[in-house]
């Protein structure tokens, strides 16, 4: 299978990619690196462009209520903005229909995030965590459910593709397994081959991105760092953008 190369990668012609990291309730940095993309896109003026969140949304941060709401308005105000499913979003769901005391949400995050709609969940126990999951399914709004459940696995523009966690290496980019693309870690961080596009993802955090010839890892532990992380491509040219709170 032919790939593609870092170095040779492009955007489409007359468009600006912009892909942001994990964000995990940190509606501070996400606001900060909206306004920075508003004020480059304001100064450039470029032909077109997109902004593609790479999930992870939720969980860990202090307002996972507070992202959803602010990446469903900008939104539906601009189709050119896009977010993709990440695997505790994906989870959040499934807890507010289950309430599973074994799985993600409530082992890694959750709390915060029923916080952050006002919830003071308790997952010690099956009867406590279906309480929790009770009030938590009342305070979340319709809104933000619909939101989460409507989430795209992947999108591809130009030599790159997007997803949140990576891909199964030597099976094609149309026939990736959903749960790989939001999952997925090895065999695809240590695979030193090309693959049809460079993939853009997020999912194991670093405490700088990671640029490899066939990926891009902007995930750099927002929640707890204080630093988002977004990799912009114009064309040939390709670097790094950083919203941080210092």
């Amino acid at each position: 299978m032919t790939g593609v190369h870092f170095l040779d990668a492009a955007a489409p012609d007359g468009i600006r990619l912009y892909a942001i990291g994990d964000v995990h309730g940190r509606l501070d940095l996400l606001r900060a690196m909206h306004g920075q993309i508003r004020a480059e896109l304001m100064r450039d003026k470029p032909a077109d462009w997109r902004i593609v969140h790479l999930g992870d949304y939720v969980d860990r941060g202090p307002d996972s209520k507070g992202v959803l709401a602010f990446l469903a308005e900008r939104m539906a105000e601009d189709p050119r903005i896009v977010a993709l499913a990440g695997n505790h979003d994906t989870n959040f769901r499934t807890f507010l229909d289950d309430g599973d005391t074994s799985g993600l949400f409530s082992r890694y995050g959750g709390i915060d995030t029923a916080r952050s709609y006002g919830i003071a969940a308790d997952f010690s126990n099956p009867a406590a965590a279906e309480k929790s999951r009770a009030a938590l399914a009342v305070a979340v709004p319709s809104a933000h459910r619909n939101f989460v459940d409507g989430l795209p696995r992947s999108v591809a523009f130009g030599d790159f593709f997007f997803c949140h966690a990576g891909i199964r290496p030597g099976v094609s980019l149309a026939d990736q397994d959903p749960h790989d693309l939001i999952w997925i870690r090895e065999p695809f961080l240590s695979h030193a081959g090309l693959h049809e596009k460079v993939v853009v993802h997020g999912h194991t955090p670093q405490d700088e991105a990671e640029i490899m010839p066939n990926r891009v890892n902007v995930d750099t532990l927002a929640y707890a760092s204080g630093r988002l992380t977004a990799f912009v491509v114009d064309g040939h040219e390709k670097r790094l953008l950083e919203a941080r709170t210092d």
